[in-house]
């Protein structure tokens, strides 16, 4: 049983998790995205994985499918110039948006309020969070 024990990079991780992060925030399957791309969703697994290493050409293409920038997959990478361009505070709330959407209920929210089309609604929605928010941190 000798097989490559080969650690994924760092950077092939994060990107596959932020292809994963984006494709379920859409509420695609990985079937869905494979189909889109010409491949299969074991192929998506292992991008999002790590395991395998997305090309040029295929990020260039997934961006196009999940309707993001190319940068969106390297937002928050680990290493290099981006410690130092952003703050702490910066960088660990936008860690928090990413938690809060790979949660079940996180993602539940975010497709039910994107449907909400009243902007009036909407607010209403974010100030009864905040309340019981506060609420909560009272008891």
């Amino acid at each position: 049983m000798m097989e490559n024990k080969k650690k994924p990079n760092p950077i092939d991780i994060h990107v596959g998790s932020r292809i994963r992060l984006r494709r379920t925030m859409l509420g695609m399957s990985q079937e869905k995205l494979g189909e889109s791309l010409g491949i299969t969703f074991q192929q998506i697994q292992k991008y999002e994985k790590g395991t395998n290493r997305v090309g040029a050409s295929r990020l260039q293409n997934i961006s196009s499918i999940l309707n993001v920038p190319v940068s969106f997959f390297f937002e928050d990478a680990p290493g290099e110039a981006a410690d130092n361009q952003t703050g702490f505070a910066e960088a660990s709330s936008s860690n928090y948006v990413v938690d809060f959407l790979s949660s079940s209920e996180g993602l539940q929210l975010n497709r039910a309020f994107v449907k909400i089309g009243d902007p009036k609604v909407r607010r209403k929605l974010v100030d009864l969070v905040k309340a019981l928010a506060a609420e909560a941190e009272l008891e």
